[in-house]
């Protein structure tokens, strides 16, 4: 029966963190359309979702903690419990993320100056980045947190391609200063979780192979 209890405590954590990844990246996709589409309803509705987001870390930590003080975990399920932790927090930096995003949405006015195709790009990939990774974790996959993790070179590369063509439109025409900032703050964003997603496929090759190996 202890041993049961134990599998189900187990268990429980692991769908939280599944459930968590889930919510996370309902909200980065709301937030990116919510900005393309200048679309505040949605942007509240991305707001008002991490909550959700503060109630799954609070979950995860009063579980790892629970785990770690009664049931003294060994070797593979003390990473796993430890990795989820970690992911957790990771998480839940993310989600905070997306709502920066979706307060950018609520304080442009007008129509969008400035094309939004490269921001979308970066969104997607670091959309999947983010829901990669949480498969991997579900699947103890370490070779796909790494395959994972190395799409960070690409949005780096667009990060720093997209930063100076806002740059160089705000020289160019003073008027678009408030949009082009606006938007160097969403590359800002999406580059640090992409940054997060790391820290999560880095987590899972620990959890799975006790590797500690810098991803990022």
């Amino acid at each position: 029966m202890v041993r049961e209890r134990y599998i189900e405590r187990l268990d429980y954590l692991k769908s939280e963190i599944e459930e968590m990844g889930k919510v996370s990246g309902e909200m980065l996709a709301n937030s990116i359309q919510a900005l393309e589409t200048l679309d505040i309803e949605l942007s509240e509705k991305v707001i008002e979702m991490d909550t959700a987001v503060d109630n799954y870390e609070y979950n995860v930590e009063k579980s790892t903690a629970h785990l770690l003080a009664l049931q003294q975990p060994m070797a593979g399920d003390l990473r796993l419990i430890t990795a989820s932790y970690k992911i957790a927090i990771d998480l839940e930096r993310m989600s905070d993320f997306a709502v920066n995003i979706a307060e950018i949405v609520k304080k442009i006015e007008g129509e969008h100056a400035i094309p939004l195709s490269e921001i979308t790009t970066i969104a997607s990939i670091t959309q999947n980045m983010l829901s990669n990774s949480i498969k991997a974790y579900s699947e103890a996959d370490a070779e796909l947190a790494k395959v994972t993790a190395a799409e960070d070179d690409n949005v780096d590369k667009l990060f720093y391609s997209t930063w100076e063509k806002l740059v160089k439109m705000m020289i160019d025409d003073a008027t678009l200063i408030p949009n082009a900032v606006d938007l160097i703050f969403v590359l800002r964003y999406l580059e640090r979780i992409a940054d997060h997603a790391c820290n999560i496929c880095e987590s899972v090759v620990y959890m799975v192979t006790n590797q500690r190996l810098n991803l990022n």
